[in-house]
């Protein structure tokens, strides 16, 4: 077989089963790595293993370090945009990637870096390119922005293989909505750990509510 090829089938794998592990992945933003590992043990203590860090804060990729040492937890990369970004975040520990879009370069180093990668669309345009790339699992961003469920239903009717974590805007009370659609495997939540001081108590019992929503 031809090992791009298998690489990509082995990528689409391995983020499909990443997708799984729970209905929301919390999207986190943290300035302090001093917060990281305690902030990882909440949410996988409350059901939510698999944890986004975005590349937003100078202090990511030592958040992404520290969390990853937290047993059952599988941290990724947020707001990848390019190749540096991947390589810092794989460096860091990083077991798979988001990105906000997905340009050539970006999805070039996603293949040949062979880490389960998750692009970001809005239109059906941005879906076929993802597909002339091999990429089949997408995060629809922002999502509520770019028209909500309905516009989810419509993008996603044309494209039956095609798997989505809407990201953006999303909040517990809608999420059990985007989590009914049968192309949505997971959502993408910033709410399980807002801004401030972290309350750990307050952390884990969102990450309960959260990994007790129904998905698809």
């Amino acid at each position: 077989m031809d090992q791009a090829l298998d690489r990509r089938r082995n990528q689409v794998t391995n983020i499909e089963a990443i997708m799984r592990l729970a209905p929301v992945i919390p999207v986190l933003t943290i300035d302090d790595p001093a917060q990281a590992r305690p902030i990882a043990t909440a949410l996988v203590a409350g059901g939510l293993r698999v944890l986004e860090v975005t590349l937003r804060t100078p202090a990511a990729l030592d958040v992404i370090r520290e969390m990853s040492t937290v047993e059952g937890a599988v941290v990724g990369a947020g707001t990848v945009l390019n190749s540096a970004d991947l390589d810092a975040s794989i460096a860091a520990g990083a077991r798979f990637a988001v990105a906000p879009g997905l340009t050539e370069s970006l999805a070039a180093a996603a293949r040949s870096r062979a880490i389960p990668f998750l692009p970001g669309v809005a239109s059906a345009g941005d879906i076929m390119r993802g597909l002339d790339h091999g990429f089949t699992h997408f995060k629809f961003f922002p999502a509520e922005a770019s028209g909500g469920i309905d516009a989810l239903k419509a993008l996603a009717a044309p494209f039956g293989g095609v798997r989505f974590c809407p990201t953006g805007g999303i909040n517990p009370a809608t999420a059990p909505a985007w989590l009914a659609l049968p192309a949505v495997l997971c959502v993408g939540g910033s709410w399980l750990v807002p801004a401030g001081p972290p309350d750990l108590d307050a952390i884990r019992e969102r990450a309960r509510a959260g990994a007790g929503l129904n998905s698809a």
